[in-house]
């Protein structure tokens, strides 16, 4: 009798751990197609990397992508090996386009503006640049105080905006924001992240969010960072 008790207790366990799992499964899938109502922001698009793999261009306009930003580049030594693909395509594909520079604390202003400077080409019909704030622990472990990565940003802004003739966006991760309070440092447009929720953890109001960070859409099989604007 003991016996049986304990395999129905088992079975029950394992009919558990299955609806489970299913239930799971159907959230991830339910929050991978999630992205904000076109009523409440028309204009939405999605920023990629080479991590992304090749892309169905002409396939993510139909679906509604409005904009595409493209990493350009890391840090002082990293181009992405697929901007140059990747904005062309987006330009074919009648979407507006620009570039983003992903800033490390551990490479110097000088170095990272020329690199941004020597990938990015001069053109009129981009989109203002964007330098994203995230710390990656793996990649770089320097925190110098505030007043260094401000005056660091400044420089660094200087000479992109220079180039790009646009004043350029900053899109600041929330443990960014809370070291350095980037946004009350600097006076420029701000792009903030948080899945699913409108972000508060600036000093200001955003422009952009990124609302869903790996967004499945048709012609993104791996799914995309999808992001809106604030009109």
């Amino acid at each position: 009798m003991h016996i049986t008790t304990l395999k129905r207790w088992s079975i029950r366990l394992s009919i558990i751990v299955v609806l489970l799992a299913l239930l799971a499964a159907a959230a991830w899938w339910a929050t991978s197609r999630w992205a904000p109502s076109r009523d409440d922001y028309p204009v939405q698009g999605l920023y990629v990397t080479s991590v992304d793999g090749a892309l169905s261009w002409p396939t993510l306009a139909v679906m509604g992508s409005d904009f595409a930003y493209v990493r350009a580049s890391a840090g002082g030594k990293t181009r992405d090996s697929r901007f140059a693909a990747n904005i062309e395509a987006a330009r074919n594909s009648g979407m507006r386009y620009g570039a983003v520079h992903e800033f490390s604390l551990c490479d110097t202003e000088e170095e990272q503006a020329e690199m941004f400077i020597t990938t990015v080409p001069r053109d009129p019909d981009m989109l203002p640049p964007v330098i994203s704030l995230a710390f990656d622990e793996e990649a770089c472990k320097a925190r110098p105080d505030r007043a260094m990565v401000l005056s660091e940003l400044n420089t660094f802004l200087n000479q992109i905006e220079s180039h790009s003739e646009k004043p350029a966006l900053l899109r600041i991760s929330a443990d960014f924001e809370e070291a350095y309070v980037v946004s009350d440092g600097l006076s420029r447009t701000v792009w903030l992240i948080g899945d699913f929720f409108p972000p508060d953890y600036a000093a200001k109001s955003w422009v952009m969010w990124q609302a869903n960070s790996r967004y499945r859409i048709k012609g993104a099989p791996q799914g995309v960072r999808w992001n809106v604007v604030r009109q």
